[in-house]
């Protein structure tokens, strides 16, 4: 059987179900797995597959505790009529560059893969694991994970999601979506600060052990849908499989062939999926980090110093205004050779001195990535340029990987994981597209009409919905209103 591994080495080993009801090991690190499990990644077979049939291999490999019925049904529940595209994912192909479209789910954005199957694997876990008590989802969003995982577990029985967003940076879109979440088991309460100021505060509920006994006590029990949580993170490894087997398909690739893959990323953890794919077989060239103007994975890659002191920036790609890269301490486990020791220490000094600077060793094992950053000038201008050479509409997020991936000397096919509609951020696709941007639903129809698409489906009547969360908060008492909401 597959086992999961503390990144800190001082935690039992765990199988994947209690990985997934876990969330963060209980030695403050995340999860991997203890080796990679043994797929087989038949390209011929692949190319005439379904996402979901991809899904379905991808999950019984990494989560192997689970049944093959068990693996089935949560294939089903994430994976159907939800999706306003029945592969879930769609492509759309500029010379070698080929756009993975990954936010046809319910709130646009590529969290939504994950998240519409995370729900299903902690019930399915807390079952097999005989567990009865609530499960309270925490997690900490600088946009978009909140709206995905209110999506995914409201109303879902046994589970309570509380979802904690900085006051600021947020979209109209994102904050209108949290906002107006009717599920009677969601709790959304907005933090004056930033997202690292709500990750930090959220992390330090989850190791608060008066809090963990109190919960306990009202039989609940404390779980996360962050990327920290092994569930949330694998089945984003299967897009990247998906989209390879595509190009295997369409002739864009021979099978083996490797690509360069370019993530606009802020936590981390979609390019980490697309690196865990490449362990199990997925051939890749290179992998281009791509940051905004907080660009602290960018300096890193480029120097090997990690060093979150600086500025925090508000920028017009949100979801990435992030200074604190919590997946990237899974990178560092295995590029250091497993080795616990050092990534424990790591982990101490960014807690301790704002910064670390790895090995020269484990750096020389990070040469696969390389990493670059778009102001958000350039950002605008890369919306812009890509709408007038080819028509197509991209988010703010998407356009950070495309300059970056512009300065970039990459030749051959590449991936680019498109995270968000533009209809998620239309006000600023609206002012990159020299048009005076409206607000709610009428900028949703302005950008229609503009590009000559359609509203998505899933936001169509978002703005006609009535506010329910109005709650504003300091992080100093993120600990009081938490127990207010759930004790």
């Amino acid at each position: 059987m597959l086992n999961y591994v503390s990144t800190r080495g001082e935690a039992p080993k765990v199988t994947a179900s209690q990985a997934i009801l876990n969330g963060i090991a209980p030695d403050g690190g995340l999860y991997v797995p203890e080796v990679w499990p043994p797929l087989t990644l038949d390209w011929e077979k692949l190319k005439s597959q379904t996402y979901q049939e991809i899904a379905t291999q991808i999950f019984d490999g990494f989560f192997d505790d689970f049944s093959v019925a068990e693996i089935d049904h949560i294939i089903t529940k994430a994976y159907g009529n939800q999706w306003a595209q029945r592969d879930v994912v769609t492509y759309h192909q500029e010379d070698q560059l080929t756009y993975m479209e990954l936010f046809n789910g319910p709130t646009l954005a590529f969290k939504d893969v994950a998240l519409q199957a995370l729900p299903h694997l902690m019930t399915a876990a807390a079952k097999k694991q005989q567990i009865t008590d609530t499960m309270v989802i925490l997690t900490a969003t600088s946009g978009d994970t909140g709206t995905a995982a209110m999506r995914g577990f409201g109303d879902v029985p046994q589970t309570e999601i509380v979802v904690f967003y900085p006051e600021v940076g947020v979209s109209e879109m994102q904050r209108q979506q949290m906002q107006t979440e009717a599920a009677k088991n969601a709790h959304v309460i907005a933090i004056t600060g930033n997202f690292d100021d709500a990750q930090k505060a959220v992390k330090s509920l989850l190791s608060e052990k008066d809090l963990v006994a109190d919960l306990a006590a009202h039989h609940q029990r404390f779980s996360s849908a962050n990327s920290i949580n092994i569930g949330r993170l694998v089945p984003q490894i299967v897009y990247y499989i998906h989209a390879y087997a595509q190009l295997v398909n369409q002739g864009q690739v021979q099978a083996g062939e490797p690509v360069t893959i370019v993530v606009p990323t802020g936590n981390f953890g979609n390019v980490l999926a697309a690196y865990y794919a490449s362990q199990i077989g997925l051939p890749v060239r290179q992998f281009v980090v791509a940051s905004n103007e907080n660009h602290v994975l960018t300096d890193f890659f480029q120097t090997g110093r990690y060093d979150r002191q600086r500025a925090f920036k508000v920028t017009n790609a949100p979801a990435m205004d992030i200074l604190v890269s919590s997946n990237l301490e899974r990178l560092l486990y295995f590029a250091s050779g497993r080795n616990t020791a050092e990534v424990k220490r790591y982990m101490q000094d960014l807690a301790d001195k704002g910064a670390y600077e790895v090995t020269p060793e484990t750096r020389r094992q990070l040469s696969q990535f390389t990493a670059g950053f778009a102001t958000q000038e350039q950002v605008t201008k890369t919306i812009q340029a890509v709408f007038d050479q080819t028509q197509y509409t991209i988010d703010p997020h998407t356009a950070v990987g495309r300059f970056v991936l512009s300065e970039q000397a990459i030749s051959g096919p590449t991936l680019l994981a498109a995270t968000a509609s533009p209809y998620k951020f239309a006000d600023t696709v609206l002012t990159a597209l020299g048009a005076q941007a409206e607000t709610g639903y009428q900028g949703l129809a302005q950008l229609a009409q503009l590009t000559q698409t359609t509203i998505p489906t899933a936001v169509e009547t978002l703005f006609a919905q009535p506010i329910l969360h109005r709650q504003v908060i300091t992080p100093a008492q993120i600990e009081k209103t938490f127990r207010q909401e759930l004790l």
